[in-house]
């Protein structure tokens, strides 16, 4: 080969030509530079308890964690997680052998369908979908296959699951389902029944399904949050992710895990040993405090970010967006069509120079981006006060 045909091919491999920067750099490094309130990037900007920093910083002293962990995570973590999914959900796991500790969700996600798929192995996914979804498929040379969730107007604006459309997905070359729920950027909670019917299905077809359930602790009003693990049949065939960042306040700790049998517990950690091979080692053993926390903990984090919630989507409202109900995460979506405008890039670019606030264009999490081109997310895992000023200049701009 020569060198000027070595200059002439592209320098990224062709699975992941179509991802550049992802538009939370763009967007959050637009904030910096017009000082404008960062409603984009899904982080708290307050920490988590007191009592789980003070944690991670015992662990530095005494050493624990600051050399290589053990490659599945550190004990202490994988018996808390197992004891969290038996106190909570009734799920019960070996924690030397169906529990594997994961540099945060993201790796968790790549791992699993790195170790999952075969090349040309179809990947059902509930679009929109958070984008390290599509490039992970890539990654491991599978084929995504979206399934989109549908804006409905009835007694309140929501985005539901057509089930016969997820159905009609399924051929012989789907491998995987990949359900994310309660559901960023959405913030849909799949329901009992339609739960059920992702587990018939997969069940029937023989498919292997990851669940993302990162914000298993945030569902609100009447939502309730039910591991598809749980429902008949699934368990053997459901690969888990858990994360202690949107549970804790804790993003920058980088500790997530999986859950699932011995064998698909191997198989993603076949992947996950030449990713990071370990990380977070001190951070590990304060998420195990913080997995054991007490039950009023949880609720006084959930009516927490419930308020916070209620305060942005009242300030949107009176802005004149449509707000779509936030069942879970700590994610609102927004129709700009009552703003007169209906190019979510454009508007989200144009924004902090407008009204001094940042916002991610929903359609950087479909692959039909006219399907998502009028729908907007806000964040509202910020302080009140924050929350407040962001919906006073959201107000006084429209």
């Amino acid at each position: 080969m020569t060198s000027s045909s070595r200059s002439a091919r592209p320098p990224l491999n062709r699975r992941l030509a179509e991802f550049g920067t992802t538009i939370f750099a763009e967007m959050s490094a637009l904030a910096v530079r017009t000082g404008s309130i960062n409603l984009g990037q899904g982080f708290p900007d307050t920490d988590g308890p007191e009592e789980i920093r003070e944690a991670a910083v015992r662990a530095l002293r005494d050493g624990r964690g600051n050399q290589y962990p053990p490659g599945p995570g550190v004990p202490e973590l994988r018996t808390a997680v197992a004891a969290h999914q038996q106190r909570r959900f009734g799920l019960t796991y070996d924690p030397d052998t169906e529990v594997l500790v994961t540099a945060g969700a993201t790796e968790a996600i790549a791992a699993a369908l790195l170790g999952l798929l075969e090349p040309g192995d179809e990947v059902i996914a509930l679009e929109p979908y958070y984008d390290s979804y599509a490039a992970c498929i890539a990654m491991a040379g599978g084929t995504r296959v979206p399934v989109t969730l549908r804006p409905h107007f009835e007694e309140s604006a929501s985005f539901r699951l057509d089930l016969d459309e997820l159905r009609d997905a399924v051929t012989d070359r789907t491998r995987l389902l990949l359900i994310n729920t309660p559901h960023n950027p959405t913030g849909t909670v799949l329901t009992r029944e339609e739960l059920t019917a992702v587990a018939e299905l997969a069940v029937e077809r023989d498919l292997l399904v990851v669940t993302d359930e990162v914000y298993e602790h945030l569902v609100f009003d009447d939502a309730e949050h039910l591991p598809l693990a749980t429902f008949p049949g699934m368990r053997e065939r459901t690969v888990t992710i858990g994360s202690a960042g949107k549970s804790f306040s804790f993003t920058g700790w980088k500790v997530g895990w999986v859950t699932s049998t011995p064998e698909l517990v191997s198989a993603v950690r076949a992947a996950k040993q030449f990713l990071t091979y370990v990380a977070s080692g001190p951070f590990q053993y304060a998420v195990a405090e913080a997995l054991a926390l007490p039950d009023t903990y949880f609720a006084a984090f959930r009516a927490d970010m419930l308020a916070k919630r209620d305060v942005l989507a009242a300030g949107l409202a009176e802005a004149g967006f449509e707000v779509f109900r936030t069942a879970g995460t700590y994610f609102i979506t927004t129709d700009i069509r009552p703003l007169g405008e209906s190019d979510g890039f454009a508007f989200c670019r144009a924004l902090p120079e407008r009204a001094g606030v940042v916002a991610i264009p929903n359609a950087v999490f479909y692959d039909h981006r006219e399907a998502g081109a009028p729908f907007v997310r806000f964040a509202f895992c910020k302080q009140t006060e924050v929350l407040q000023e962001a919906a006073g200049r959201l107000k006084a701009a429209f």
